[in-house]
């Protein structure tokens, strides 16, 4: 009995080691989750080397471990450099090296695990809103100095909202208090701030708002550095100041808002002035313009005094006695004058007067002359210069008469 070779275990074709390691690297680098991953470990040996930092992340029961690189030019962009013990979180895409049937991580990006990844991306759109000016001082709005109506934004059930009460209504009672309630913590917290916000603006009532909370750890503060949060913000047209509860670091919403302070507490006494404050600034200022009055009257005393030693000094009141009686001689000298040419002109009027007198027709007609008018009334000066039966007119001392020419002598 023949039998055939047993031969079909054999394949009609083989792939080449190259052909190999491409299809894995086909595989691997175009995998659109291995081109940008996030990767976390604990860096287990590290070597830098000319041309760049290689190092190796390993998980932390040590069942796997993976190459990483980070060129030269990528190193100084790194947060967090890779040390040995250290756990890091790394962003990376995935390299296969033909030529020693590898694969490694190539690294852009490293930051300490835990909240190493929450503070990166806190920086980079720190970075991103500060490029946009959204942080700039000139877009800031200056705090009305008397406001009548304060808005607040914080959760009903917190103490902050109690705190604030209390603080403005002790110093400035009759206030206005609008409360725009929201929640300030977990994941509803940021668009809750949103609206809360909004709807103070639509109100249209308050000339301030105050955005609160009583602290918190860091995580439970994560609302406040929301992006939709911050653009609200910046975007509402009423002055806003944040009063949130922590110490250590600044919350963007701090950032961007036009004022901030560590506590509510503290927001509700920077919105408003103090009556008491407000007196007592009244009261020193009445004292220091009653000083400044005071002492520019003394000022003007003793500038008065200082001229009138000055006038002793230089005899001028001497000087002006001389004056007075000098004017007071010539005042005397020109009544003279004026009486004695007014005698004169009484005289000289006196003859004139008499020179009319005397030259008056009347004071002839008086005597007991007559003047004769012919009907033209021109003077008769002659007797040839009538005719018989002429009527002519006869001017007397008083009165005058009407007559005919009856006869002609020369």
């Amino acid at each position: 009995m023949n039998s055939e070779p047993k031969n079909s275990l054999i394949p009609d074709s083989a792939l080449s080691i190259a052909g190999l390691t491409n299809y894995i690297q086909l595989l691997l680098e175009e995998d659109p989750t291995l081109r940008q991953v996030w990767v976390t470990g604990e860096v287990s040996s590290a070597n830098n080397h000319r041309a760049g930092l290689f190092f190796t992340l390993q998980d932390t029961d040590g069942d796997a471990a993976i190459k990483c690189v980070t060129w030269k030019g990528q190193i100084p962009k790194l947060a967090q450099m890779p040390v040995v013990g250290e756990q890091l979180i790394v962003l990376g895409s995935i390299r296969l090296y033909p030529a020693r049937g590898e694969y490694q991580l190539t690294v852009w990006q490293a930051i300490p695990a835990g909240e190493g990844l929450q503070a990166l991306r806190y920086k980079q759109l720190k970075t991103r809103l500060m490029a946009e000016g959204l942080f700039d001082d000139e877009r800031k709005q200056p705090l009305p100095e008397h406001p009548q109506t304060i808005a607040v934004v914080t959760s009903p059930t917190a103490a902050a909202w109690g705190d604030i009460q209390k603080t403005l209504k002790s110093r400035y009672p009759g206030l206005h208090i609008l409360f725009s309630p929201a929640t300030v913590q977990g994941e509803q917290a940021p668009n809750s701030i949103v609206k809360a916000i909004q709807r103070v603006e639509h109100d249209g009532r308050a000339e301030v708002l105050i955005l609160a909370r009583g602290g918190g750890a860091v995580e439970e503060l994560a609302c406040f550095n929301d992006e939709r949060v911050v653009r609200a913000i910046a975007d509402c047209s009423i002055p806003i100041i944040t009063g949130i509860g922590h110490q250590r670091d600044e919350s963007l919403a701090d950032l961007v808002a036009d004022q901030s302070v560590h506590t509510p507490t503290a927001a509700a006494e920077i919105v408003v002035p103090s009556l008491n404050d407000l007196y007592s600034q009244h009261c020193d200022r009445a004292a220091a313009l009653s000083e400044v009055v005071n002492y520019s009257i003394e000022t003007a005393q003793n500038q008065v005094e200082t001229l009138r030693n000055r006038l002793r000094r230089s005899r001028l009141d001497k000087q002006v006695e001389q004056e007075i009686q000098a004017l007071t001689w010539k005042r005397e000298k020109l009544l003279q004058a004026m009486n004695s040419n007014s005698l004169e002109s009484k005289q000289r009027l006196e003859v004139l007067r008499q020179k009319l007198i005397t030259l008056n027709p009347r004071a002839v007609l008086q005597r007991g002359y007559a003047v004769v008018r012919k009907e033209n009334k021109s003077i008769a000066r002659n007797a040839s210069e009538l005719e018989i039966g002429e009527e002519l007119l006869i001017y007397l001392g008083k009165g005058t008469a009407k007559v005919k020419v009856i006869d002609i002598k020369d």
